[in-house]
């Protein structure tokens, strides 16, 4: 049995071998040649091609962050795998503008728009993606989920993967079509530009990319685009208007700064956040300052008191094509601030360099993302500008590109003529001196750098300082003209002449010192934002109540807190000003004349002269209705707004009728108006007064005038006395027979349209401001109906009927 059994297994096995030889035997055979009808389909092709079949020969490559290629008119990036999901940088900005846009506020080098990326992968498609950290959470928290869910971050573009690199690390993509099609988001037209121009397409027949450049931490491509517009700003029978933007990539660092929360008691620029992982019961907005990432090389050192360097010092490459006479002044601009991060126990914390020559480093270039540079633009704009690229995860600046404008030496060599001259004799010519215009070159640079290192205008800073001790050579020679660089206190127009030895150009102080130890000291032993605050605190504390050390990015209501403003007393200051331009006035035709030129210089310096005579005016109409606010926490004694006193309002006004709202003769110099127009003074003097008188009778100064009366009774400047001593000051001829010369009647009609603008805004919740300026027009009307039979023909006569039929016609339509 046992035998049987093994030969009936042998048979099997047998059987089964030669059915295996039949099956390949046949395998082997179909391998051969066959006819058409029997020849299997052909394996699917596969959805890439090779590398080599796009990255030719012909290849323009370039190798950073991203391998980049230009291949005829078609560009690619190698995007590598490893920095799929990396946190990127874009930033968009203007490089070349046409003329005109934005009214001329748009500038070349201006910024459009600033955003976070990444790079994802989907099946066979690399995404990139706009990551936003407004909305944040810990991914450790359940509720990290729902920010996750809420904040969907939007796709800017999809490219089909075309190859992969020869190790297959990278993914290469074509990117022609990012730089060449409209996409808001890479825009240099905003919407209300588009609409102001009538843009109405992108032609991408003339638009092109001009260069594509990758650098180790970053890449940067320049694009021309040209848009079809209706009305462009400028060449408008062209019916275009070109640009070429920067596109700059950055790769954010792997671990963000830490950051530090911002306090509004000192000025700094913020990044914000909502933290819907904080304790707060509720969605907690974080707000942070922006700075560089500054780490003491020695710590030890550093706790111990010891100024140290850096690990990575702020260093600004000064550009080639800045003109060598002015090198020294820019590098002192820069390095003026080093005294500010020794106070934040830093050394040679901030350097100025030379850019290499090519010989030097070969491979330099200013768009590159490490170098920070001082860019020297040859341009007819009047301007000078300090941005930054900041990291919004935690506010670290990236870097930073100063730029000047070259001809923004002109507006201070007009404003240093203007406000100085009086008591200045170097300012009184056209020609300043390279000495001083460096000065002022230089002041300006630490301007701009003090924009680049986080720091905002600090209009609080000229008010610290006593008006009559800007007269005093010992006082400005130590303190300067302001307590930081960083306020609009550009020149000294308070000293007179006389005042022998005076420094006339603003320069660093104290406040600047103390910004930068807030905001940059190293905290060894706080390890978060939090821990950091009772620090920040308590630095704050120490400095309550010296004024020197207040900030106020500037606003409408605070006397204390105006642009261009000096001192303490902005009467005073203002009436230093005015017999200061009561002494260029005359001169100034002789000290812009040069032989054998026109009047254009003269025209210019005496429409700029306006200019500063009204800046000076609206600083005093500000204390009118102005309220003090100076930031507090809730720990600290006193109050946050404060009404300016009764005494200080009732003197301003008296100020404006003497000043302001008379005739200003000293203005209407003939040598200057029969050179530079042949009409148009009556107009000129009637829109510098009308402006001024605006601003006196807005509806929110009124309505301020209001509140401080409600609360305060007998002891506030009540918006009707007030309105009575502008009434008599404005018509104060009536109380007799005097003349009303043509500027006074303009200022009148200019009176009378202003109420019943006034009336007009209030129409619709009618409040105690229109009650009070319909009697204001009731009181003028009476008053023009008794004065008119004192004048007995002419054009004052005729004034003053029109006047009374303009009430009347007013007053009707109510």
């Amino acid at each position: 049995m046992r035998k049987t059994t093994t030969l009936f297994t042998a048979f099997f096995i047998m059987l089964s071998l030669a059915s295996f030889a039949q099956k390949k035997n046949k395998k082997n055979a179909e391998a051969a040649p066959a006819p058409q009808s029997q020849v299997a389909k052909p394996a699917k092709k596969s959805a890439f091609k090779k590398y080599i079949e796009i990255v030719t020969e012909e290849a323009i490559s370039d190798e950073g962050l991203f391998v980049v290629h230009k291949i005829g008119d078609k560009n690619y990036y190698e995007v590598p795998f490893d920095l799929l999901g990396k946190d990127m940088l874009l930033v968009s900005r203007i490089s070349k503008i046409a003329d005109g846009i934005g009214g001329g506020y748009t500038t070349a080098g201006s910024k459009s728009n600033e955003q976070v990326v990444q790079w994802t992968r989907m099946q066979n498609s690399i995404l990139l993606r706009s990551i936003s950290f407004d909305n944040v959470a810990a991914d450790s928290l359940p509720i990290y989920l729902s920010v996750e869910a809420n904040n969907y971050h939007p796709i800017l573009a999809s490219f089909k993967i075309e190859a992969f690199n020869s190790d297959s690390t990278a993914a290469l993509i074509e990117v022609t079509d990012l730089f060449l099609s409209d996409i808001p988001a890479l825009s240099g037209l905003s919407a209300s530009l588009r609409k102001q121009y009538q843009v109405r397409n992108l032609d991408k027949e003339r638009s092109f990319i001009t260069r594509m450049a990758s650098y180790p931490e970053n890449i940067e491509v320049r694009h021309d685009m040209t848009y079809n517009a209706a009305t462009p700003p400028s060449n408008s029978r062209s019916g275009t208007i070109s640009m070429e933007l920067s596109q700059s990539m950055y790769l954010l660092p792997s671990q963000p700064m830490q950051a530090r929360l911002h306090d509004q008691r000192v000025g700094w620029f913020t990044t914000r956040q909502i933290d819907y992982g904080s304790e707060a019961l509720k969605s907690d907005e974080k707000t942070y300052i922006r700075r560089w990432r500054l780490e003491p090389k020695d710590p030890e050192a550093y706790a111990r008191g010891e100024l140290v360097e850096p690990v990575k010092p702020i260093v600004y490459y000064l550009d080639p094509a800045t003109p060598e006479k002015w090198r020294k002044y820019f590098r002192q601009g820069i390095e003026d601030w080093q005294v500010a991060f020794e106070a934040a126990g830093f050394k040679n914390a901030i350097i100025a360099k030379d850019a290499p020559t090519k010989e030097e480093d070969p491979d330099w270039s200013a768009e590159d993302s490490r170098y920070s540079t001082v860019r020297y633009v040859a341009t007819t704009a009047r301007n000078a500008m300090g941005p930054s690229v900041s990291d919004p995860r935690s506010g670290e600046i990236i870097e930073s590109d100063i730029v000047w404008f070259h001809n923004h030496l002109r507006s201070y060599r007009n404003r240093y003529l203007l406000e100085t001259g009086a008591a200045n004799p170097s300012a009184r010519t056209l020609n300043t001196p390279d000495e001083e215009i460096g000065e002022m070159m230089r002041r300006v640079i630490s301007h701009e750098i003090g924009h680049a290192i986080g720091l905002p205008h600090n209009m609080k800073a000229s008010y610290a300082y006593p008006t009559d001790s800007l007269r005093s050579a010992s006082f400005t020679q130590k303190w300067g003209l302001a307590t930081t660089i960083m306020d609009y206190t550009r020149y000294n127009y308070v000293a007179q002449p006389g005042d022998e030895g005076v420094r006339w150009v603003r320069m660093l102080g104290p406040y600047d010192s103390y910004a930068v130890n807030w905001g940059y000291r190293y905290i060894p032993n706080a390890k978060s934002p939090e821990a950091e605050k009772p620090t920040l605190n308590n630095w704050i504390r120490e400095k309550a109540g010296d004024p020197i050390y207040l900030f106020s990015g500037g606003n409408s209501f605070d006397p204390s807190a105006q642009t261009e403003s000096v001192g303490d007393d902005a009467v005073k200051a203002s009436t230093y000003g005015l017999a200061n331009l009561k002494i260029v006035a005359p001169n100034l035709a002789k000290w812009t004349a040069t032989a054998g030129e026109g009047y254009g210089d003269l025209e210019e310096m005496y429409g700029e002269l306006i200019g500063v005579w009204s800046r000076f005016a609206n600083h005093v109409v500000t204390n009118i209705g102005g309220v003090y606010e100076q930031y507090k926490t809730t720990d600290q004694e006193g109050v946050t707004y404060t009404p300016t006193s009764k005494a200080e309002q009732v003197n301003s006004m008296k100020f404006l009728n003497e000043h302001v709202f008379t005739t200003p003769d000293w203005l209407l110099q003939k040598e200057i108006l029969n050179n530079i127009e042949p009409s148009g003074a009556v107009s000129s003097i009637g829109s510098l007064q009308s402006r001024i008188l605006s601003n006196v009778l807005r509806k929110d100064r009124l309505e301020r005038m209001i509140d401080n009366e409600a609360l305060n009774g007998s002891t506030a400047y009540s918006m009707t006395q007030m309105l009575s001593d502008l009434r008599k000051g404005i018509w104060s001829e009536l109380s007799g027979s005097k003349d009303i010369d043509a500027f006074r009647r303009n200022l009148q009609r200019s009176h009378v349209e202003r109420l019943a603008s006034l009336m007009t805004q209030d129409e619709k919740s009618r409040s105690d401001i229109s009650a009070a300026v319909r009697a204001e027009l009731k009181t003028i009307q009476s008053t023009v109906r008794s004065a008119s039979s004192r004048y007995s023909s002419g054009m004052v006569q005729n004034h003053l009927r029109d006047i009374d039929a303009l009430v009347d016609s007013l007053l009707d339509s109510e």
